[in-house]
């Protein structure tokens, strides 16, 4: 209640002060300023500092929009996006489907990327460093066509309230290693899946106990080639998938003016059979 009323900056930094570093409160501004800047930094006043500044103008998703923006290009009836955060990559999405769905658990992102893909100008908490923040905002500028029609959806990508076998392009990227079961997130998606239609997946399999067990860690040494290997049998899923599009890609994450995580993230698109 007290973020969606978008306090100053100074209260914020106050009332997050009191309590330690993962209280409720100062976990929930830190994930609206680390995935805000993530989804919309390449449009927002003031851009972000730190070492995400020195990669230039560009967001940190912009391999992984590029990916999707160019599936656009391929339409289909029905997408839906699993762990959507505050929306960029479902816009794109929207670009190349007739209705386009957005799922995220984190209410207070996905409602500012409610309103940024509606066309208007968010204001959001952005984390200096420790528990201090000051105002930034996400300017309106062009979106994909269709970003302001996509439905968004605050629920649980291991529990979606969706129709099994109703959606044509199904996307999850950088989530399979943020849930509790990665094995149970692929059988949502692959019943999510209508047959011929396809995944896209992506992920740095960085692996966190406060996520899920050791047991149900995919794979081992090389989770990338052990996902593929799933998907091309079709273990655990309705059918097997062809492979049509693997990559490296990066991403990065501003976490603070000091601090930025560098990830390589696994992309895949696979075919479901028919």
């Amino acid at each position: 209640a007290l973020l969606e009323a978008d306090p100053t900056a100074a209260l914020a930094t106050m009332l997050a002060d009191v309590g330690p570093d993962d209280a409720p409160y100062a976990r929930l501004l830190e994930q609206v300023s680390i995935y805000v800047d993530a989804h919309w930094g390449d449009r927002t006043e003031p851009p972000p500092d730190g070492p995400v500044a020195d990669l230039g103008p560009a967001c940190a998703l912009a391999a992984l929009v590029a990916r999707v923006s160019a599936r656009a290009a391929h339409p289909v009836e029905h997408a839906v996006e699993l762990g959507c955060s505050a929306g960029r990559i479902l816009a794109e999405l929207a670009a190349g489907a007739e209705r386009a769905v957005g799922l995220d658990l984190d209410l207070a992102t996905l409602r500012r990327g409610r309103r940024i893909l509606a066309g208007e100008r968010v204001s959001y908490l952005r984390r200096v460093i420790g528990r201090h923040y000051a105002t930034a905002h996400v300017a309106p500028g062009p979106l994909p066509r269709g970003a302001a029609q996509a439905v968004m959806i605050c629920g649980d990508a291991l529990d979606p309230p969706l129709i099994h076998g109703w959606f044509d392009r199904v996307v999850a990227l950088n989530v399979i290693d943020a849930v509790a079961s990665p094995r149970q997130l692929l059988t949502v998606m692959d019943g999510l899946c209508a047959p011929g239609g396809e995944l896209l997946l992506a992920s740095p399999y960085r692996w966190q106990s406060a996520h899920l067990e050791d047991a149900e860690r995919l794979g081992g040494a090389d989770p990338a080639r052990d996902l593929v290997a799933l998907l091309e049998a079709g273990s655990g899923l309705s059918a097997r998938y062809r492979v049509e599009d693997e990559a490296e890609l990066p991403w990065v994450l501003r976490r603070d003016s000091r601090t930025a995580i560098a990830y390589r993230t696994h992309y895949v698109r696979a075919r479901k059979g028919t």
